[in-house]
């Protein structure tokens, strides 16, 4: 059987991505990053998250900025 992936906290995202964890916040927020949420926790597969960043899903990240009208 294969080896299970194991869940990794906000700041182990951030610094795979070597980013502040406000950016990882506000990725999540506006639901373009990948991740889980575990109670009050985000957790992530870092697969998931690379597989994101390879799509070039990530690089319009901080493009989608909501406007109210």
């Amino acid at each position: 059987m294969g080896e299970v992936e194991r869940w990794v906290s906000l700041e182990d995202i951030a610094r795979h991505l070597d980013v502040s964890k406000d950016t990882i916040r506000a990725w999540i927020k506006k639901g373009t990053i990948p991740y889980h949420k575990i109670g009050r926790q985000y957790k992530f597969r870092v697969s998931e998250v690379d597989a994101w960043v390879e799509s070039g899903e990530s690089a319009d990240a901080d493009k989608h900025i909501e406007t109210e009208e």
